[in-house]
């Protein structure tokens, strides 16, 4: 765990350097009252969160009660000998993916945050659909994407012309060229990011060392690159909260695998806005986009104003999201019947119970 954690800082507005404000005041007017201190999650691991609070930093372990926090969550912190958090505050912004056993169990990956940094290294060719999943990923948590293209200085392919092509993969969000190594782009970058910001990408993006130069330190663990692949160690192995030097919190994450869309439709139809701009053109409301006469979409393509790999992208990702819904109501389904059984049961076994002489 980086040093910085432990920095003290005995000031009230301790809590508000991490972004506490007065709703989140409002929000915990019922645990104040309960005599609970209210604190920023920062790290998460082996049953304990490390935690923020106005009196310094606590280690605490979560109430059986509470819902399992993750870093950026705002909770209610019982202190004391053993610390314990005992609720969080509802969430206002979260980045969720399918878990990656692609089961229907969602994965938090970050709470509360305002600016998601999506990192595509410039020194590697990165696919078009990925890009895509993390814009998804980026707009359904609620926060707004901002794609960071890394490492500018080893690009084999001139900068602006990488950059228009990934832009055009990702419309209304804000794409820029950056290198660590040279500082460029870094300026431009650090006056649009606000509030909590998470860096999100592959191992091997330049996420750490992106961090550390937002930082002004190397806080941040960082690692060598394959050159076979582009693919970097996972330095980083906990997502973990650090205060920025001139305001704001950053949120540093391990490299993404695998970039499960769950329950992401409204995600998906803002980083495909075109195709849902030209759907409501076509001639039937059901178009599916396929042999329909009339169709907006299918006639964009024929044109070249749109292509088939954006096209099944778009179905890709709508298709997953629709499976990983199903699959979340089979499971709620199916945690609703266990629940009644083990009610029946107990019932069963008091009626047994009163009727034995």
């Amino acid at each position: 765990m980086s040093s910085s954690f432990f920095s003290s800082d005995s000031s009230d507005d301790v809590l508000s350097a991490y972004g506490w404000d007065e709703a989140y005041e409002n929000a915990f007017t019922a645990h104040r009252s309960d005599g609970l201190t209210p604190g920023r999650v920062a790290r998460v691991d082996r049953g304990h969160a490390t935690v923020v609070t106005a009196d310094g930093w606590v280690r605490a372990a979560w109430s059986t009660a509470a819902e399992p926090p993750c870093t950026g969550d705002w909770a209610a912190v019982r202190l004391g000998e053993r610390p314990e958090l005992v609720a969080l505050l509802p969430r206002r912004t979260a980045i969720v993916r399918s878990s990656a056993s692609r089961t229907s169990h969602a994965q938090v990956l970050a709470a509360n945050v305002d600016t998601v940094v999506l990192a595509v290294s410039l020194a590697t060719s990165a696919p078009a659909g990925r890009i895509e999943r993390m814009v998804a990923l980026a707009w359904e948590s609620g926060a707004v994407p901002v794609i960071v293209l890394t490492k500018a200085d080893a690009s084999e392919r001139p900068v602006a012309v990488v950059r228009d092509e990934v832009a055009a993969l990702a419309p209304g969000v804000e794409t820029l060229a950056v290198s660590s190594v040279t500082g460029e782009g870094l300026d431009i970058l650090a006056a649009i990011l606000t509030g909590t910001i998470v860096l999100l990408g592959p191992s091997g993006a330049g996420k750490s060392t992106l961090g550390n130069a937002l930082l002004g330190d190397d806080l941040l663990a960082t690692g060598d690159v394959r050159a076979v692949d582009g693919k970097g160690r996972h330095t980083t192995v906990h997502r973990e909260l650090i205060r920025l030097p001139d305001g704001g919190v950053l949120i540093d994450t391990p490299g993404l695998r695998a970039v499960g869309v769950h329950d992401g439709e409204s995600g998906i139809q803002q980083v495909f806005a075109e195709i849902e701009e030209l759907a409501a053109d076509c001639r039937f409301s059901d178009c599916a986009h396929e042999s329909e006469p009339g169709c907006a979409v299918l006639a964009a393509i024929a044109d070249g104003t749109l292509t088939q790999r954006r096209l099944d992208s778009y179905r890709k990702l709508l298709r997953e999201a629709a499976w990983a819904a199903s699959r979340q109501d089979a499971r709620l389904r199916a945690e609703r019947e266990n629940q009644w059984k083990a009610i029946t049961r107990h019932q069963r076994a008091i009626y047994k119970f009163r009727d034995k002489p």
